[in-house]
């Protein structure tokens, strides 16, 4: 139903948890989704799928990536991606989002 994307950037510190935290809220900012309140109304569940690409995907919290996201049965998974801005201690994330929705049988 939806496919949202976000950049986060670390400027010091090449923490690759807080670039992916930074570029989940940055795509979840650029929109609202009002048809969910509709979803719970019939007893449906919203199911998001993160992707975060980041350098060193081992290095990231995917947990603390998840706690940015409000609602839905989230699941996060850190791929090799990203950059690590050459000479510098910057990196960016990025982050794909893909929201379904699941309705009991």
């Amino acid at each position: 139903m939806v496919l949202e994307f976000g950049m986060g950037v670390d400027v010091h510190g090449l923490d690759g948890t807080k670039a992916a935290c930074r570029a989940v809220s940055d795509a979840i900012r650029h929109s609202s989704l009002p048809m969910f309140q509709e979803v719970r109304q019939r007893g449906g569940t919203m199911l998001v799928d993160v992707t975060v690409g980041v350098p060193e995907p081992a290095s990231v919290d995917v947990e603390r990536v998840r706690r940015e996201l409000p609602h839905g049965e989230v699941s996060v998974r850190a791929v090799s991606g990203g950059l690590r801005v050459p000479g510098s201690d910057t990196l960016i994330a990025c982050a794909a989002i893909t929201v379904s929705v699941e309705y009991p049988r």
